[in-house]
């Protein structure tokens, strides 16, 4: 794992750069408009994340462990890859996200290009709980306050359900079994048995909604 580059800027254009490490050129893919100094001649520090796939090793850069970790999130969430993962932030700050998951406002991630209102959605559910270790300057996001995480966890899984297509009564009935069924109560997890219970249970039976 390449935990982090530091070298002069070889070459770089939107959403990339070139950096030279030992004799090197690494190119790193960065957000767009996000990275500061990513000119040529330039030294950049970034944290970085590689992505190994069977046809390429792909370097993905940040400016910050905030970004980072926030990638490493997005890319857990079924169906969202490290280019959609960029994409969402070249278009948001880790805080703006902290704040749409923190308010359950999907609009944010659907302003991302690639992004369509279900998986805004299922970003907004995954993603509930799950940044409360970023370091934020914005002390206005308060993203563990909360009387009854169990309880808030079900409400989004229920709400990401009904974004996904399904009516709002059956969502909630299944996501009270698969908590009974004794599924965890962390989101992502309880989203995925809901949705096998919605999709045993009745096969073709979405609502038109």
């Amino acid at each position: 794992m390449i935990a982090s580059i530091h070298g002069e800027v070889l070459s770089a254009g939107a959403g990339w750069a070139v950096i030279g490490v030992g004799g090197i050129g690494l190119r790193v893919e960065i957000p767009s408009g996000r990275v500061a100094q990513a000119c040529t001649g330039e030294t950049l520090f970034l944290h970085t994340w590689l992505v190994v796939r069977e046809d390429a090793l792909t370097l993905f850069g940040f400016s910050t462990e905030d970004e980072l970790t926030v990638f490493g999130h997005l890319i857990a969430v079924s169906g969202v890859g490290p280019r959609s993962a960029l994409g969402v932030l070249s278009s948001l700050t880790p805080a703006e996200i902290v704040r749409a998951v923190a308010n359950e406002d999907a609009k944010p991630f659907q302003k991302v290009s690639g992004i369509g209102p279900k998986t805004a959605k299922l970003l907004t559910v995954s993603l509930a709980g799950k940044l409360r270790e970023l370091s934020l300057a914005d002390s206005t996001i308060d993203v563990s306050a909360t009387s009854d995480p169990e309880s808030v966890a079900a409400e989004a899984v229920r709400d990401g359900l009904v974004g996904l297509g399904w009516g709002e009564s059956e969502a909630w009935q299944a996501v009270q079994d698969a908590r009974a069924a004794g599924a965890s109560v962390e989101s992502a997890a309880l989203l995925r048995a809901a949705l096998a219970l919605l999709q045993n249970a009745r096969p073709s039976g979405r609502s038109s909604r």
